[in-house]
Parts: C-alpha cells; sequence; structure tokens
C-alpha cells in the first residue's frame, strides 16, 4: 500500500467470479470455469492501489476457503483489508459470469445469504473510515 496518499476506501461486496474458459457460451454449454476475484468495490480497491494511490476495502467474507483467498488477493495488490470482517456462519458469495454472444453479461449468483450480505454497523472498522478521503459504496 502507498503511503502519504488519499485513502480511497470501497465499501460493499467482494465474491468469487467463475468465469467459463470459453467465451461466447452460456453457463450451461461452458465446459469449465476458472476462479477469479469479483464485486464491483473491491474491484475498485485492487484498481486505486495497483495505480499507486492508497485503497482500503471494508466488507465481510465468509471464514471459509474462499473468504481467505479473497482477503490475501487485496493484500497480495497493496490494499488495505483491515476492515474485512470474517462470518464463520455464513459463506463467501459465489457468482457464475458469463459474456454471451450477443455481447451481454449473464451472472448467477450463490447467496444464502452470503457474508457480504450481513455486514452490521458495529462490525464497520470505525479507524478505517475515519482516515477516508474519498469512498465508493456497491449499492
Amino acid at each position: 500500500m502507498a503511503g502519504g496518499g488519499e485513502l480511497v476506501v470501497s465499501f460493499g461486496e467482494m465474491l468469487v467470479d467463475f468465469v467459463p474458459t470459453v467465451a461466447g457460451v452460456s453457463l450451461a454449454e461452458a465446459p469449465a470455469f476458472l476462479k477469479a476475484p469479483g464485486g464491483a468495490p473491491a474491484n475498485v480497491s485492487i484498481a486505486v492501489a495497483r495505480l499507486g494511490g492508497e485503497a482500503a476495502f471494508v466488507g465481510k467474507l465468509g471464514d471459509d476457503e474462499f473468504g481467505r483467498m479473497l482477503a490475501a488477493i487485496l493484500r497480495d495488490n497493496g490494499v488495505d483489508d483491515g476492515a474485512v470482517v470474517f462470518d464463520a456462519g455464513a459463506r463467501t458469495a459465489l457468482a457464475f459470469v458469463t459474456l454471451r454472444a450477443d455481447g451481454e453479461r449473464e451472472f448467477m449468483f450463490y447467496r444464502n445469504p452470503s457474508a457480504d450480505m450481513l455486514l452490521t454497523a458495529d462490525e464497520l472498522n470505525v479507524d478505517v473510515i475515519k482516515r477516508l478521503q474519498s469512498s465508493t459504496m456497491d449499492q
């Protein structure tokens, strides 16, 4: 994480996208999938850090292998993950994503609900929030 600049904090979802190994097919027609980090707020945090900015992510992940993988991806990309909360009672969200032949994306989410939907105000890391100069939020 770069120091001395304005801190950009993204609030919202981070999930695992499963992307087909073949483009232009429906999810049902895809022969196999690759996993990738997803969720617009988390992607913004990673992009800010990769561009040399100071970024933090605020959100909730399942206390599972996918949640730990996503937190490691944030850290590996220079994003402050000190405001990430892990939930032992909920799973990390999953999404199957494909680009159809007509160019539109198709999503199928697996939430029941997932950890990212369960973040409460008392779980927020106020120290990170007090440091922010800019923020992004998912709906």
